[in-house]
C-alpha cells in the first residue's frame, strides 16, 4: 500500500508533519512509526529526570516499537498518575488510528457515535496534516492562507469596510509582547499584521509556518473564493463527492431546505434563522461569510434535496473569533447514508 514519502518542495507547512508519514495508494495518509513517535515525544508524554523507571522503560519500548502492545498493568505501574493518564490518552489515539488504517479515516470517524474522546489539539493537528496532503503542489498563496481556517483559530477585525482575518495565536502573542514593551494591558495593545495580497504572495511560502499574514475575507475578494474552492477539495478528498461552492452576500432562496454551519456559532445562527427565531444583535456573534453549495453528483444526495442547493455559513463569535469545524462538511451534508 505504500507510495513515496511526500516531503519535497510541494509541501506547504513543515509543521504539519508530512515528513512523518506517506501516502497510501488511495491518496490518504498512513499511520507511520515516525508519526506516532512524534506524539510520544510531546512534553506531556516524554519522561523527565524525575520520572520513575517504569515510565522510562515504557517510553523506550514505544520509541523502539511505536505499536507495541501496552496493557492496563503497564500503565498502573507508572508512579505518576498524571503521566499514566497521558499515556492512556495517546495510546487510545494510537489504537484508533491503527483501527481505521489512515489519518483521514481516523479523523472522519472521530465524529461518529462511539468514537474515542480525543483532545481538540490532536484533532486540529490531524486537520492540518490532511489539508497539507490535499494541497501538495499548490502554487496559489491565497489558497494556502485560506486553508489555515481549517486548522487554526482566526481573529476578525473590520475597518474601512474590510473584513480581515488574522491568526489568533499570533495576534495574542504579539499583543503580549507589545504590552510588555509598553508596560500596558495586552487587551489594549494594537497589533497590525501584514496583509497577503497578489503583489506579495510569493512571501507566503517562506513564512507559511509562522501564520503571520492577514487575509482579506470580504465578499468578492480572492480570500472567500479560495475558501470556497478549499471546501470543494476537502469534500472531494474525503467523500469522493463533487460539489460547486459559490460565495454569497445573502440567502434569498425560497428553496432553503438545508444548511451547514461551518462553526458552532454559525450553526446556532443559521438554525435560528431557518426556524424564524429572533436573534439579539448585542453580545452575540454574526455571520461573516455565506456560500451556496451545488451537488454535482445528484445520485449521492437525499431524494428530497436533489437539484436543491445547501447553504453554508461561517461566523465570528462574541469575541470576534472564528473556530471553523471542518468536520461539519463531512457529517452534516444531505447525503444518502446508503451511498456514502
Amino acid at each position: 500500500m505504500k507510495l513515496t514519502k511526500d516531503n519535497g518542495p510541494g509541501v506547504i507547512w513543515k509543521s504539519a508533519g508530512q515528513h512523518l508519514t506517506y501516502r497510501l495508494d488511495n491518496g490518504w495518509l498512513a499511520v507511520s512509526d515516525d508519526f506516532m513517535r512524534a506524539y510520544y515525544t510531546r512534553p506531556e508524554i516524554h519522561p523527565v529526570e524525575e520520572s520513575c523507571a517504569v515510565e522510562h522503560a515504557l517510553f523506550e519500548r514505544l520509541m523502539a516499537d511505536p505499536f507495541a502492545p501496552v496493557g492496563a498493568d503497564d500503565l498502573a505501574a507508572i508512579a505518576d498518575p498524571d503521566a499514566a493518564d497521558n499515556y492512556a490518552l495517546v495510546l487510545r489515539f494510537r489504537d484508533h488510528l491503527v483501527a481505521k488504517g489512515s489519518i483521514e479515516a481516523a479523523y472522519a470517524s472521530l465524529f461518529r457515535p462511539g468514537a474515542p474522546m480525543i483532545p481538540p489539539v490532536f484533532i486540529s493537528q490531524m486537520a492540518h496534516l490532511i489539508m497539507g496532503n490535499i494541497l501538495v503542489g499548490e502554487r496559489d498563496a491565497m489558497v494556502a492562507r485560506a486553508a489555515e481556517l481549517f486548522f487554526r483559530e482566526q481573529t476578525a477585525t473590520t475597518s474601512n469596510e474590510r473584513m480581515m482575518l488574522a491568526d489568533t495565536e499570533v495576534v495574542e502573542t504579539r499583543a503580549k509582547d507589545a504590552a510588555l514593551a509598553a508596560s500596558t494591558d495586552p487587551g489594549r495593545a494594537e497589533v497590525a499584521l501584514e496583509v497577503l495580497n497578489a503583489e506579495g504572495s510569493e512571501d507566503y511560502w517562506a513564512r507559511a509556518d509562522h501564520f503571520d499574514l492577514a487575509l482579506d475575507f470580504r465578499f468578492s475578494e480572492p480570500g472567500q473564493d479560495a475558501f470556497a474552492r478549499l471546501i470543494e477539495r476537502w469534500i472531494r478528498h474525503f467523500l469522493d463527492l463533487r460539489v460547486r461552492v459559490q460565495p454569497l452576500q445573502s440567502v434569498k432562496d425560497e428553496r432553503w431546505s438545508w444548511h451547514v454551519g461551518l462553526d458552532a456559532e454559525a450553526t446556532r445562527i443559521m438554525n435560528a434563522l431557518y426556524e424564524g427565531e429572533y436573534l439579539p444583535e448585542e453580545g452575540q456573534g454574526s455571520i461573516v461569510a455565506l456560500f451556496r453549495m451545488e451537488f454535482l453528483d445528484q445520485d449521492r444526495v437525499l431524494e428530497r434535496m436533489r437539484r436543491k442547493p445547501a447553504f453554508l455559513g461561517l461566523a465570528v463569535d462574541s469575541r470576534d473569533r472564528i473556530r471553523m469545524k471542518p468536520q461539519n462538511l463531512l457529517i452534516n451534508l444531505p447525503l444518502n447514508p446508503v451511498l456514502q
